[in-house]
């Protein structure tokens, strides 16, 4: 007769061989119950099962059957089947958050990480040594450290051009508290995405930022000696402190955030069927609420470090707008951008001569004059073209771009046929000769 081959855990095993020393006299109760850890009433249940069904009866009962909460088959085909028609590039937290919002069906990330795996729809990712950074505990109140980067991105999955997300996080918390798409990185997106945070919530204390050029001057200008960049001189103005970051590291906060913009924001807009950046800024204040609901963590203190503005609308105008230094002539003008801007003063105005006035140009194109704080009304002479200012790399493709439509939008002009430029060209094959002053042909031709 074949023997029966029992398969047992090492515990149940264990169990064996207490219960058949506690059947055969060999210890007590007590002590058995003490070595196996359970109480004296389930130790004899134990023994009578033991002896009525051997070792065999201290084998779960429930091994070998399925369990009573298994997904059925068809459960798991309509999962699967709107995985791979709506989340197929999802990972599998994201995926259930999508499953149970949009299709009312609630599982568990790891079931479904395990069903996506076997589909080949997921890859487990092996996780790399990570290089060791100090850490940094947070800032204490909301307001106090603001962290902003840029991310360019194909936000748009190639449904519209690439754009760059500007990204205002709170340190204290890792609230989102302020996004917004640009077509570039640079000083009017950083600016206007100041304004609209600091009508919403304030003045914050700091801002930390990286070296990017709108930020830091990274090579002085020899001839200006300029140490300070147009957002940085508005922060100042402001009384917002700046600290520029010496690594990506450092502002990690806004680094990994950009990251997790990257895959959800951009699988939600395409959910949402959003294809353009005016579509999507309509669209990021609805993402920013679910974002920060998720990911968004308590602050240590209660208290909001976030200051009055203190400036009218008309300062925040000029603030943030690009200054310029320029000479006043003897006739009172001044040269900017190919234009005269001719001072206009109803006194002799001997004290403006030779001194420096401060041009403000604002982003919608309007031009201040300032002396000594004060505006001056002005006539512009235009003399010329606009003079193209240097551009840095996070800004050449739009520039070119840009290039491009202007000069297929430009229709080319064809002059007439009687035109001057085409009159001596068109009716005529005799060539020119000069003709001496005695009536004699000159032997040259012109040609």
């Amino acid at each position: 007769m074949t023997a029966e081959i029992l398969q047992m855990s090492v515990q149940e095993q264990s169990r064996s061989e207490v219960i058949r020393l506690y059947i055969e006299g060999h210890i007590k109760q007590k002590e058995a119950a003490r070595r196996i850890s359970l109480s004296c009433r389930q130790v004899r249940r134990l023994a009578k099962r033991y002896k009525q069904d051997g070792a065999k009866g201290l084998i779960h009962r429930s091994r070998g059957k399925e369990s009573n909460r298994k997904l059925s088959a068809a459960f798991k085909a309509q999962v699967i089947g709107l995985v791979r028609k709506h989340y197929w590039d999802f990972g599998p937290t994201f995926a259930v958050e999508k499953l149970c919002e949009r299709d009312g069906l609630n599982i568990s990330s790891e079931t479904l990480r395990h069903w996506m795996i076997n589909e080949g729809l997921w890859k487990s990712r092996s996780k790399k040594k990570k290089a060791n950074h100090p850490i940094r505990e947070r800032r204490p109140c909301i307001g106090e450290l603001i962290q902003i980067d840029g991310s360019p991105h194909d936000w748009f999955e190639g449904r519209s051009g690439k754009c760059t997300l500007i990204v205002f996080i709170d340190d204290a918390t890792s609230k989102l508290m302020d996004i917004h798409f640009y077509p570039t990185e640079g000083t009017q997106a950083y600016m206007e995405g100041l304004r609209r945070y600091m009508s919403q919530y304030g003045r914050p204390a700091a801002l930390y930022s990286d070296r990017h050029s709108t930020f830091v001057v990274n090579q002085v200008d020899a001839k200006s000696g300029e140490q300070i960049t147009q957002f940085g001189r508005a922060l100042k103005t402001l009384d917002i402190q700046h600290i520029p970051a010496n690594s990506p590291q450092a502002k990690g906060r806004v680094e990994r955030s950009n990251l997790t913009l990257q895959d959800r924001l951009v699988k939600e807009m395409r959910l949402a069927g959003v294809s353009s950046m005016e579509e999507g800024n309509a669209f990021l204040a609805k993402y920013m609420q679910k974002h920060n609901q998720k990911f968004a963590v308590k602050a240590i203190s209660d208290k909001d470090a976030h200051r009055d503005v203190i400036h009218s609308e008309e300062e925040l105008n000029l603030i943030f707008s690009k200054h310029y230094k320029r000479k006043v002539s003897s006739n009172l003008a001044v040269q900017y951008n190919n234009t005269t801007y001719q001072i206009n003063i109803k006194n002799i105005g001997y004290a403006m001569r030779g001194s420096t006035i401060t041009i403000c140009e604002e982003f919608n194109g309007k031009v201040t004059l300032l002396y000594k704080g004060k505006s001056q009304k002005y006539t512009a002479f235009k003399r010329g073209e606009k003079v193209q200012q240097p551009v840095s790399d996070k800004t050449i493709n739009h520039v070119v771009d840009q290039t491009i439509r202007n000069q297929n939008k430009r229709q080319h002009y064809k002059p007439s046929i009687d035109h001057p430029w085409r009159r001596n060209a068109i009716g005529s094959s005799t060539k020119k000769r000069t003709v001496l002053f005695w009536g004699k042909e000159d032997i040259s031709t012109l040609r």
